[in-house]
């Protein structure tokens, strides 16, 4: 029985009613938060759209390039969990990068504005070379360089930015671990059995392990965006400084995402599914537990981390364990190198953006035009 259709319909009825559902948020706030405001949280979602293109990639790829699910299932399957993340998951996260990024009284809207358009141009160059960097570290890097440009070194707050750095090296280590041991302990467990039968088993493993990584991605990368939009609510004084996070602001991240994942990012796919080290459903499910259990671990922590960092980590450590020759080390190594380029690109990038905008915003209100600042 051909299922396509079933597949087809499925994505786009979510595709459907996720448009319409943040369009009727989105309108909420024209009508009832100043114009500023609702520019910078339709730029908030935009990003979380282009995160989900691009690291949800990072969902499908080992489970497409094992040739478990097509394109298309694999995208609704990740874009499914993606989203139910919203119902049972945390908010930890966010609250992290809402107070312990920058200092919330030292933003305003212009700071997010240049931020978020710093994380989107980087995320946009580094989907065209195909190099699967971190949306989260570039949403960072963009806040941070627009906080500096703004007020200055003082606006950042440091020890939150140590820990967010210590986590750029520590998650893919930890996936790395972890995919090397999982795949150490199942290749013992299963070093008499057929061929065919481990292959045929890892194949339905390998749609658990799939949708727990869609789930750790979901649950803490959809929480980042929420954060910066949590922060612009307080900066704009039209919420409480606790950062609990209104449900709905959770629901249109969430749904942001899911709907850039339906959209997929195929350039990206090849890369994390094939180049890095070739993966069969069993080694795609020992690299995706393995990262999923580093995503489950540091969101109930309440850390920032890359999930695109700890699934390269944990595809290097399963390949490692088969043989060290097995890992490209060249494709590895230019990642590597797009990872420590990530937030001091997209810092540059927020920087500049926010010094423009402030420039033409400035203009405008000596002319008259400019719409309020909040």
């Amino acid at each position: 029985m051909n299922r396509e259709p079933i597949w087809r319909f499925t994505a786009f009825g979510f595709a459907a009613w996720g448009t319409i559902y943040t369009l009727c948020h989105v309108g909420h706030l024209a009508v009832h938060y100043p114009l500023m405001v609702t520019i910078v949280v339709v730029l908030a979602l935009g990003f979380d759209f282009c995160n989900g293109i691009h690291d949800a990639a990072n969902s499908i790829a080992t489970v497409v390039s094992t040739r478990v699910l097509t394109p298309l299932q694999a995208v609704v399957w990740a874009a499914f969990f993606n989203f139910v993340a919203a119902y049972l998951g945390t908010t930890h996260v966010a609250k992290m990068v809402g107070t312990g990024v920058v200092h919330p009284e030292a933003v305003d809207t212009l700071v997010i504005f240049g931020g978020l358009l710093g994380a989107i141009a980087w995320n946009l160059v580094t989907w065209h070379w195909g190099l699967p960097v971190s949306s989260s570290h570039a949403l960072i890097g963009g806040l941070v360089g627009a906080s500096i440009a703004k007020g200055g070194v003082g606006t950042v707050v440091g020890s939150g930015i140590l820990w967010i750095v210590l986590f750029i090296v520590l998650s893919p280590l930890i996936g790395l671990i972890l995919g090397f041991t999982i795949g150490l302990v199942m290749t013992w467990l299963f070093r008499n059995a057929r061929p065919s039968r481990v292959d045929s088993l890892f194949r339905k493993g390998q749609l658990l392990s799939a949708a727990a990584y869609s789930f750790g991605h979901g649950s803490n990368d959809a929480q980042k965006t929420m954060g910066i939009i949590a922060l612009l609510l307080f900066s704009s004084a039209m919420k409480e400084p606790d950062f609990e996070m209104p449900f709905w602001i959770v629901l249109i991240c969430h749904t942001a995402m899911g709907l850039g994942t339906l959209i997929g990012g195929w350039r990206i796919v090849r890369t994390m599914g094939s180049k890095i080290t070739r993966l069969r459903p069993f080694g795609g499910f020992c690299a995706e537990s393995a990262a999923a259990v580093t995503l489950f671990s540091a969101t109930a922590a309440g850390i920032p981390v890359s999930t695109t960092h700890t699934i390269t980590g944990s595809i290097v450590g399963f390949g490692a364990m088969r043989r060290l020759s097995a890992v490209r080390w060249g494709v590895a190594s230019n990642i590597v190198w797009a990872w420590v380029l990530t937030i001091p690109a997209a810092g540059s990038v927020g920087a500049l953006t926010y010094w423009i905008v402030a420039a033409a915003h400035a203009v405008l209100e000596r002319w008259g035009w400019a719409p309020p600042l909040v």
